[in-house]
């Protein structure tokens, strides 16, 4: 299962997010309970993605490629809104 100390929810108003090895992402953030996936990517740009599964986070994290397999199975899928 996916734990990681993104898991916690909110704190001080943004998600918690824990850095990544990616070239296109920075880091990751994950509220279980809303299923909202928050990235940051290389760029300083920070998303959330909404109604995004535990199974499909963890399948992004565990991707030899992660920038890939946000590009293939994350972008373009979930809706999403820019944070910052």
């Amino acid at each position: 299962a996916f734990a990681c100390p993104a898991t916690r929810a909110r704190h001080a108003g943004r998600m918690e997010r824990f850095p990544i090895d990616s070239d296109a992402l920075a880091s990751l953030g994950y509220d279980p309970a809303r299923r909202v996936l928050e990235v940051e990517f290389t760029s300083g740009r920070i998303y959330q993605y909404f109604g995004v599964p535990p199974r499909e986070v963890q399948h992004l994290v565990d991707a030899p490629s992660r920038g890939g397999y946000f590009s293939r199975c994350v972008r373009d899928r979930y809706p999403f809104e820019v944070v910052h």
